[in-house]
């Protein structure tokens, strides 16, 4: 089965390792020791990850190294992008129609 970006942050876990190797590359035994659920389950959460493309594990010696590989969270922020864009003009026009609605009602209570 191919994993999109969108399954692999859907978990609250792998987003948290996505921002720790943000900050820096960790082997996987660093990110395990921030976690109270088993290594093999950090080691599921990571092929993930590395799956999406959103991590590279790098071997060091003896050590493979995890760090963030975000472009791919491009594809997550262009679709976000995509309906902010909708929100914006649905928004604007609610705006617009409060904005004359009150102009109007502000006209008939001269009169």
């Amino acid at each position: 089965m191919r994993r999109d970006v969108f399954q692999a942050i859907a978990d609250p876990n792998r987003r948290e390792i996505m921002n720790m190797l943000a900050v820096q590359p960790m082997n996987l035994n660093a990110i395990a020791d921030r976690f109270e659920v088993s290594r093999p389950a950090i080691s599921k959460h990571v092929r993930i990850l590395t799956e999406c493309g959103l991590i590279i594990i790098e071997q060091k010696g003896r050590e493979r190294y995890c760090k963030a590989s975000p472009s791919k969270l491009k594809e997550v922020s262009d679709w976000v992008a995509h309906f902010s864009k909708f929100w914006d003009i649905k928004l604007n026009s609610l705006k617009n129609y409060i904005e004359n609605e009150q102009h109007s009602n502000s006209k008939r209570n001269k009169h």
